[in-house]
């Protein structure tokens, strides 16, 4: 979907410029945004011709359970009144990318059979940020198909140390 990457570039740097110091809080209500407007029924409710663009911004603002700077009002209203709300999640992914640039750090997600303590979370962190090179922002998600053990996602890379995975490796290994 190169078309929507290119509509999202303009509005994700805007975003990053004006930013400034308040990264990590654009990322954070950006996040909020971006959920809501990846919902079918937002999308769908939006673009009928009926409802008009301050409408679709009280259902957005409404639907987000925080309250929004005004930076973040000022963006949601121009996105909206520009037609691109569908744009909001590959924004945000797009606002990622330029924020980990500039930390030299990547967004990785650890999938796990199990619940991750807090402090196995820490031990398991700093052993990625060795391997991969860099600083890591993990987040957990559970997966009881792996069995146990975890997979790691760092934007292309992949490492899969999973029950799951070590069986598939013995199945091949067996039946070559």
């Amino acid at each position: 979907m190169a078309e929507l990457a290119t509509i999202a570039r303009p509005y994700a740097e805007a975003l990053f410029k004006t930013a400034g110091n308040d990264v990590n809080g654009a990322a954070q209500w950006l996040d909020a945004l971006a959920a809501v407007a990846s919902q079918p029924q937002l999308q769908q409710f939006a673009d009928n011709p009926k409802v008009t663009n301050p409408q679709v911004y009280d259902v957005v603002t409404d639907v987000v359970r925080f309250q929004l700077t005004a930076q973040a009002q000022n963006f949601l209203r121009t996105v909206i009144d520009n037609g691109r709300l569908a744009a909001l999640p590959e924004i945000a992914r797009q606002f990622h990318e330029m924020k980990n640039a500039q930390s030299g750090s990547s967004d990785a997600v650890v999938f796990s059979a199990f619940p991750i303590a807090p402090d196995q979370l820490g031990q398991v962190s700093l052993a990625l940020e060795k391997r991969f090179g860099r600083k890591l922002n993990l987040t957990v998600q559970e997966d009881p198909s792996l069995i146990g053990g975890i997979r790691v996602v760092v934007g292309d890379e992949v490492l899969d140390t999973s029950v799951r995975a070590r069986l598939e490796q013995m199945k091949v290994a067996l039946t070559a």
